[in-house]
């Protein structure tokens, strides 16, 4: 595969990563604002089917598509830059992996909420801050991880 095609898969997978991330935040932020058990329940159990459909793949896309674009770039993982984005991803994925747990627990809580026609359970709104705070974490790494990439500082 040439270098072009390559960085045009980056860029794409980059863009549906950060996108759908971006916009299951905002879904799910604004369902669980609102506090209503129906809007709830449909907001988490898209968002964890988000994850699935676009965001576990483009995770796995810009780990490949990356370290292939370096190779085909004759650079390594020396490189100053790399070797930072690199760690930066690791950290996010760090902040997402329990994201995606918190999500299918969440996505349970508020089914279950939704079956008995009753309030969500405390439990439901520490997952959340937890979601809140990881995320509040990763989004920011995310955009120091665009800038790595885009100006590649040496």
């Amino acid at each position: 595969m040439d270098y072009l095609t390559l960085k045009t898969i980056h860029i794409i997978s980059s863009t549906v990563l950060f996108g759908t991330g971006m916009g299951s935040a905002f879904f799910l932020f604004m369902a669980n604002r609102r506090k209503e058990v129906a809007g709830i329940a449909f907001a988490t159990r898209h968002v964890v089917i988000a994850d699935w459909l676009f965001t576990t793949p483009s995770v796995v896309i810009q780990l490949v598509t990356g370290l292939a674009l370096m190779q085909a770039g004759g650079m390594d993982l020396t490189t100053y830059w790399i070797k930072l984005v690199l760690i930066l991803y690791f950290v996010v994925g760090v902040c997402w992996l329990p994201v995606v747990s918190i999500q299918i627990k969440m996505r349970n809580l508020a089914k279950q909420a939704m079956d008995k026609n009753s309030e969500l359970p405390t439990q439901y709104w520490q997952y959340d801050k937890w979601w809140i705070l990881l995320g509040s974490v990763a989004f920011p790494i995310v955009l120091v991880i665009f800038y790595l990439m885009v100006f590649k500082p040496q």
